[in-house]
């Protein structure tokens, strides 16, 4: 698969086989996400990894999953992350926000994990006070985002949108995401 195929085909996944990650596949994905470009390359990111199964647990209730589809796009029991990259901006390497070099990092992450055969979900809804405590995160170094990680239980389906951006459900429990047609927001050479 070569990497236009995998943006293709990539979509958010919320629930996950309970297998864990390999730890050379954790260490592959933060490896990707350093090699991201990074303004002026001050390389401010730093990523801490959450794999212990109690502590997974306690970072899940930290995070808001699938806001259209609440409750039933929250992973179940069973079915949720065995993994999480927390993303940090250090802000003793950079005084700017730091949120392109995240963003960056992050899709490197997410396209590394889809190759990998991982699933991931890109969380930015986090009550990021609890967080920092719980992982004593240093006050320099805030919260961006968090990644949650597994192998996939759900293939989700892009398609065109119609009238609404909202992802929803079938009955079959297939989640489907509208996507804007390109012709919607392409413009050659002026607005």
């Amino acid at each position: 698969m070569n990497v236009y195929e995998a943006i293709c085909k990539r979509r958010t996944v919320r629930r996950f086989k309970q297998t864990p990650l390999p730890q050379e596949t954790l260490e592959k994905l933060i490896n990707a996400a350093r090699l991201a470009p990074s303004a002026g390359n001050l390389q401010p990111n730093e990523y801490i990894v959450v794999d212990k199964p109690d502590l997974v647990d306690r970072v899940f209730s930290t995070l808001r999953w699938a806001a259209y589809i609440a409750p039933a796009g929250n992973p179940p029991e069973g079915e949720r992350p065995t993994a999480y990259i927390i993303v940090l901006t250090n802000k003793e390497k950079t005084k700017m926000s730091g949120v392109s070099d995240a963003a960056a990092a992050i899709e490197n992450i997410i396209l590394t994990a889809m190759e990998e055969g991982i699933g991931s979900c890109w969380l930015g809804s986090i009550e990021r006070e609890t967080l920092q405590k719980l992982l004593n995160i240093p006050d320099h170094c805030p919260i961006d985002s968090v990644i949650a990680l597994g192998y996939p239980l759900e293939s989700p389906i892009a398609e065109e949108m119609q009238d609404s951006i909202k992802y929803w459900k079938d009955n079959k429990g297939t989640l489907h995401i509208p996507k804007r047609k390109l012709s919607d927001i392409l413009h050659q050479n002026k607005y």
